[in-house]
């Protein structure tokens, strides 16, 4: 019996030969991020990834006296007889297909010197303070810029900002050599198509604004686990097993571990939304409820007959804040995003990995387990007596996914155990409403049923799972998926069939325990609820408490199993769609579905 080789790594490069062309020119600035870290580089240029940092920020603050005010830089001929500062210059070079926006270039007696401004500090060595590695290499590239285009230029320097000092290079033929060989293995990396991997434990990851997207630790930690044996009655293609835990403390936390914007909720019918400079403006007719900044919310969720106007949409769009529609009865109709995600070869690979039947059986065995362990403990920990039968189908079925021939079987499994599971759910409810709530309602559930749900209970779980695939939508938008092509969930017209798959193991850990959080401690109450017909549904009121009780389920903070760090939910999901595209790419070998403790 031998250890299997990853077969997503041995697939072919995940940007093939018909990968599109690539830009004429490479900027100065991508050089740098080359020097700092190539995968930096890789998901800025070649994926068009960028994401902001206070850093970022604050040096875009720094360069704006500079970008907006440019001025005529004179020709190598009259730069001779002329001694100017010449702002926000652009260069090119046809012979190292480079391309730099010059901050600053001063000239004098016949020498042009360029000036880059950083937000940082200098690099203290012993011998004194010098530039950055990263640093010298942009600055070269102007040098090599400014001589093919007849300039000459012997020196240039950068201004620190923060610690407000000047720092000079020269630009020796041995310096411009090195920068001309690094230009030519940046377009070596962007042209083959292979991201490179990650740092190892750096301190450089530290700061980096793309820590929570690249994943550094993560990636390296899941790439050098053991590969599991392959039963040799299963094909190489069949032996995806559960990953051994590294070591705690193994993994740095990079990100924040909670998100400070918040989701915007507009729940009255009627309401119309405009935008005054970066501020929403919801109105009733004519009168102003209420203002909202855009830089503090991370999505509006827009619940029935609520307008908003063309320039709000363009707002929200440009910020990269998806703007969620449902229907009156927290029915999810579909999302509005901006071109925030550039990352076409994420789901061409996710188009062809659909279409692997053994891919797609892997991936739905993974997911509908790590759901059937997380509805087992989720009735160990809140029913008021967990029944010993139904935990040991549970765990059965748990064990039966692992193994199932295909999607078919998968599905049956993951029926039984909904029915075990919701067979016991009423066990979890545990408040005791009043007669003077509403006698009509009560929270006695007796199984699950849907369009429309009949019961209180179910009415909240619908709006509940609702809630959940908008979130996980969100998601497969912002790592660059298409949220329609799934794996286990089919494709289907309209149909999130991605955030579909991702949401199997977080139904019960968020949708079911926020249903069961508000319920327990009267959140909701009985009379939050009306009947139309058959169907059960909140009134407004019952939306707006119940939308307060998902939030907090989603703020809660939870330890990863695998990686040993605190992050909350709603941070959660995005690390797993990245991590499952780590595995689309080729990174790792299977998917780490998480599993709670």
């Amino acid at each position: 019996m031998t250890a299997s080789p990853n077969p997503i790594a041995s697939q072919p490069a995940r940007h093939a030969s018909s990968r599109a062309a690539l830009p004429d020119y490479l900027p100065a600035r991508m050089l740098n991020e080359y020097v700092y870290c190539p995968r930096l580089f890789f998901y800025e240029w070649v994926e068009g990834v960028f994401r902001e940092s206070a850093d970022t920020v604050e040096g875009k603050l720094q360069h704006a006296r500079v970008d907006s005010a440019p001025t005529p830089l004179p020709g190598p001929q009259e730069a001779e007889a002329v001694e100017i500062h010449s702002r926000s210059v652009t260069l090119s070079s046809d012979t190292h297909r480079l391309i730099a926006r010059m901050d600053l270039l001063e000239l004098s007696g016949g020498l042009v010197t360029p000036v880059d401004y950083k937000h940082g500090r200098p690099r203290e060595t012993e011998t004194g303070i010098e530039l950055w590695p990263p640093d010298q290499a942009q600055l070269a590239v102007q040098a090599l810029i400014l001589r093919e285009n007849g300039y000459q230029c012997q020196e240039g320097i950068v201004y620190y900002v923060k610690t407000r000092q000047r720092v000079r290079v020269a630009f020796t033929q041995e310096l411009l050599d090195s920068t001309a060989r690094l230009a030519a293995e940046a377009w070596a990396l962007a042209a083959s198509g292979r991201i490179p991997p990650p740092l190892d434990n750096s301190p450089k990851c530290v700061g980096c604004s793309l820590a929570g997207i690249c994943l550094p630790d993560e990636t390296r930690t899941l790439q050098h686990l053991p590969p599991a044996p392959a039963p040799q009655q299963l094909s190489l293609f069949d032996a995806f097993q559960p990953a051994p835990a590294p070591q705690p403390g193994q993994i740095r936390l990079l990100v924040a571990p909670r998100d400070d914007l918040r989701p915007l909720y507009l729940n009255t019918q009627g309401l119309r939304v405009g935008r005054s400079g970066d501020v929403l403006q919801v109105r009733d007719n004519n009168s102003l409820l209420q203002e909202v900044r855009l830089a503090e919310i991370c999505q509006v969720n827009l619940m029935g007959n609520i307008q908003l106007t063309t320039q709000a949409i363009q707002s929200l769009s440009s910020h990269g804040i998806p703007i969620c529609y449902f229907s009156m009865g927290g029915w999810f109709y579909g999302i509005t995003t901006g071109l925030n995600t550039k990352n076409v070869f994420l789901r061409r690979a996710q188009y062809r990995l659909a279409e692997e039947e053994w891919f797609a059986r892997q991936l739905a065995r993974r997911l509908v387990a790590g759901k059937i362990r997380n509805q087992r403990t989720l009735l160990q920990r809140n029913h008021i007596e967990p029944p010993p039968q139904a935990l040991r189908e549970l765990k059965d079925m748990a064990e039966a996914a692992d193994r199932a021939s295909g999607l078919e079987e998968l599905l049956g499994i993951e029926g039984n155990a909904a029915r075990i599971y919701f067979q016991n759910f009423g066990g979890m409810i545990k408040a005791e409403p009043g007669q003077e709530d509403a006698p009509r309602f009560a929270f006695d559930f007796h199984g699950r049923n849907r369009r429309p749900p009949r019961d209180p209970v179910n009415a909240l779980l619908s709006l509940a799972y609702s809630l959940l695939v908008k979130d996980l939508t969100i998601a497969c938008y912002a790592v660059g998926f298409d949220p329609l092509m799934g794996f286990y969930h089919q494709p289907r017209f309209g149909r999130p069939a991605l955030a579909l798959d991702l949401m199997e193991p977080f139904r019960p850990l968020i949708a079911d325990s926020a249903v069961l959080s508000a319920i327990n401690t009267r959140m909701v109450t009985p009379k939050d609820f009306i009947q139309v017909g058959p169907a059960v549904s909140l009134t407004p009121e019952g939306r707006k408490n119940f939308y307060r009780a998902y939030e907090l389920r989603m703020d809660t903070m939870v330890t990863h199993p695998l990686f040993d760090y605190r992050v909350s939910y709603r941070r959660l999901l995005e690390i797993q769609a990245r991590l499952l595209a780590r595995v689309l790419e080729g990174e790792i070998g299977s998917y780490p579905v998480f599993v709670t403790r």
